[in-house]
């Protein structure tokens, strides 16, 4: 500090140097009164003070230190009765200014010769418009936040280390943790190995071309439940400029779900749970080709209800349906997973029996026309009792296509009916 005892030329030196370093400086005796301040003390209490102006007068003399007051002065005391060093923020309300300002203060206990105690010494720096900028970008943070968390999705940000930068709450509860737990954790840490593995496959080359990648992609969640979703992840240089991964996830469960059902429903018949003819017919041509390709045989079963016709005029639509239905749980019972039972029509069925020859799809509709002549579907009705026709038709080579084969096995059915229906033909060799 400038000294009286030094000679005017030094002092001035002195004083030059402190008004130049950027950071207020001060003193003040075990009172709390200035016995010295730089330029940008005296510009900060008041414009146009002199350093005359403010010896001998206090801190609050010129800045109202509001409820801060209790703090602040203990803190002095602690520097001027116990010699601490103290560090620490102080916000002061300036009355030249009519302004809060804001400081990172350093306070120390100032000595004479002897080492005793008979001042402070203050250097202060505004951080004003340091607290500002964290306190816009603390609110912007708050605000992308609740945005995020409100988005009906998972949104990401992974760096080129497999780590997560970013999460928003959706994302956490797929993982079934805080967002705090997932940030900066490995992906391979939140999700089994395997899937953590695939989606690093397409990250990894995401980050290598610059892509964008866009597409369905699943996972089991938290609860051990399987989850679709619609990916779209997008590369991005972080705040450092490194590499990373910026993933946008919309759960499409339940969309997936719908679109199965619609399929499933394409493909089914609505009344037996059975495949329908369009189903039965893209299966048949596949075994037909894949039997041929492989030398496998492959058996086809054409069958009618008997007699159908009468059953609705004499009981009903509602029986016959129920006849319909009761039929379809034969013929699933007497067959393999691997076998296809399919309504082709009103009263008509196929069977499709892979790596089946002639004899024992003979068999086979031989159980199933025995099973349904013993059924009595309607209790209402116990006097109903209903039958069946089996054609019955075995791969040949001379089969160029599956057509061939339907229609030897509708040809076989149609001699059961002739000779008295409730029987099995089998169709001759092609």
């Amino acid at each position: 500090m400038p000294d009286a005892a030094q000679p005017p030329e030094t002092n001035a030196a002195y004083r030059q140097l402190l008004d130049e370093v950027g950071a207020f400086v001060y003193t003040t005796d075990l009172a709390g009164r200035y016995t010295y301040a730089n330029q940008l003390v005296l510009d900060l209490l008041g414009n146009g003070l002199r350093l005359q102006d403010v010896l001998g007068k206090s801190f609050t003399d010129f800045v109202d230190i509001g409820e801060a007051g209790d703090t602040l002065r203990k803190t002095d005391r602690r520097v001027l009765e116990l010699g601490e060093t103290i560090a620490r923020e102080e916000t002061n309300y300036i009355h030249a200014t009519g302004e809060s300002r804001s400081y990172w203060s350093i306070k120390k206990p100032l000595r004479d010769a002897s080492g005793a105690i008979v001042g402070m010494i203050g250097i202060s720096h505004d951080i004003t418009e340091k607290k500002q900028l964290e306190d816009r970008v603390r609110k912007q943070k708050e605000l992308l936040d609740t945005v995020l968390d409100n988005v009906h999705g998972l949104v990401y940000v992974k760096g080129a280390d497999r780590r997560f930068l970013y999460a928003n709450r959706h994302l956490a509860q797929v993982f079934g943790r805080p967002v705090g737990d997932i940030i900066g954790r490995l992906d391979s840490e939140l999700m089994p190995r395997e899937a953590a593995d695939a989606f690093w496959e397409k990250d990894l080359h995401m980050l290598a071309t610059g892509e964008r990648y866009a597409g369905e992609e699943s996972l089991i969640d938290a609860q051990g439940r399987l989850r679709h979703y619609w990916s779209v992840v997008v590369p991005w240089p972080d705040f450092n400029g490194s590499p990373a991964l910026i993933g946008l996830v919309t759960d499409i469960t339940e969309l997936h779900a719908l679109k199965e059902e619609l399929q499933r429903q394409v493909r089914t018949d609505s009344l037996t749970g059975l495949a329908n003819r369009r189903s039965f017919q893209e299966r048949a041509e596949s075994e037909f080709a894949r039997s041929r390709r492989h030398g496998t045989p492959l058996a086809m079963v054409s069958i009618d209800i008997d007699h159908f016709k009468q059953i609705n005029d004499r009981y009903g639509h509602p029986v016959g349906d129920l006849v319909l239905r009761d039929f379809a749980v034969c013929c699933q019972q007497a067959l393999r997973e691997e076998d296809v039972c399919a309504r082709t029509g009103g009263e008509e069925f196929c069977l499709l029996l892979p790596e089946t020859g002639r004899d024992d799809a003979v068999a086979i509709a031989e159980r199933i026309r025995a099973m349904t002549a013993a059924c009595h579907p309607c209790q209402e009705h116990p006097e109903l009792q209903i039958t069946a026709s089996f054609g019955v038709a075995a791969m040949a080579q001379a089969d160029p296509q599956f057509g061939n084969l339907f229609a030897r096995a509708d040809r076989a059915l149609y001699v059961a009916k002739e000779q008295g229906r409730n029987r099995v033909a089998v169709a001759a060799s092609a």
